[in-house]
């Protein structure tokens, strides 16, 4: 478990230059800051943020772009007046809470995760999509018999609450006519799920790689039931108020990310000896991770088959009562995804 510092305030230089009124179309009509004025008539000014003394970006071993970004240190060479805080985040829910604490500025989740999220009041918005994952599925033990999840009907299944696993698990159960009243949920962070399925705690745990696929490899856990559109995209979000604030800055991280997402496809042996070595793992479990559930070939810019697929998690939140009362949930679809800042950052 990682403890964090209270965040540093950002301090800002006096003076600095603002982007110009075609700047902010481009990033989604969002309002400049107080300080803000027009660029001159009669031609571009150049546009520039504010002096930002620290930038907080989580990394997490379900979004290895984040590992190699970490491990080259290509941001700190990107903005070299700006202290570099990686943040580590084991699931979406870790990386949802910094958010919304403002103890980090970008944070990689699940989709349906930051769905819910910004339903339940998180000022988040998805700029960036870092991968499309087949990251997690239904397991059971080696000596299970269970064949699908109407065999799991009143029994131990684990997840945990709020990321994709979570989604993947009540999209299966409503897919079979079931929900979750109809077996006996236990609410586990992902490398306790998959401690307590070996151990015969729980009888099934729907996983997230690398724990699935190291469960797979070295306890002979089952996967039982696979669907790849149950897995939403990878998404990197930020606050809202940082994107009103630092929209360059924001755009040059997404290019920093889509230089990562090309260098593993480029250097997939690589990519996998950074994963090893980051989240501790055999590097067949990391091969395994990256070649055969990952596509980092998926384009970065959030659109219309993003919304797709969180469109159709909100009938899950809706039924499963998981919003809080009055949230908007159809609502936050569009509030969430903005693909104005990939779109000018990704030529």
């Amino acid at each position: 478990m990682h403890l964090f510092t209270r965040p540093n305030v950002l301090r800002f230089r006096a003076g600095a230059l603002i982007a110009s009124a075609a700047l902010v179309a481009a990033c989604g009509g969002a309002s400049l800051p107080p300080s803000a004025t027009a660029a001159p008539s009669g031609g571009a000014a150049a546009a520039s943020d504010p002096a930002l003394a620290e930038l907080r970006i989580d990394y997490a071993t379900y979004s290895p772009p984040s590992l190699v970004l970490k491990k080259q240190g290509w941001v700190e060479q990107a903005l070299p007046g700006t202290t570099i805080k990686w943040v580590y985040s084991a699931g979406s829910s870790n990386a949802l809470n910094f958010l919304q604490g403002n103890s980090i500025d970008f944070g990689s989740t699940a989709g349906a995760a930051a769905l819910l999220s910004r339903a339940n009041g998180n000022p988040i918005k998805a700029v960036y999509i870092y991968e499309q994952p087949e990251w997690t599925a239904l397991v059971v033990a080696k000596d299970s018999t269970a064949k699908d999840i109407r065999d799991l009907k009143g029994k131990k299944i684990a997840a945990q609450k709020g990321t994709d696993p979570y989604f993947f698990l009540l999209r299966t159960l409503s897919q079979a006519g079931l929900s979750q009243a109809d077996i006996q949920y236990v609410n586990l962070p992902h490398a306790d799920g998959r401690t307590a399925l070996e151990r015969g705690q729980v009888d099934a745990w729907s996983g997230l790689d690398p724990h699935m696929a190291a469960s797979e490899l070295q306890a002979g856990s089952k996967l039982i039931y696979r669907n790849k559109d149950f897995n939403t995209y990878g998404f990197l979000n930020a606050r809202e108020d940082f994107l009103r604030q630092y929209p360059e800055t924001t755009k040059k991280l997404i290019e920093l990310y889509e230089r990562a997402k090309k260098w593993i496809v480029d250097d997939p042996a690589g990519a996998a000896q950074i994963l090893a070595d980051e989240a501790q793992i055999n590097l067949d479990v990391a091969k395994r991770e990256l070649n055969e559930r990952m596509n980092f070939n998926t384009p970065g810019v959030p659109g219309d088959a993003h919304v797709s697929v969180l469109r159709a998690v909100v009938p899950i939140i809706n039924a499963e009562q998981l919003a809080n009362p009055g949230a908007n949930v159809d609502k936050a679809v569009t509030d969430l995804v903005d693909g104005s800042f990939a779109k000018a950052a990704i030529r």
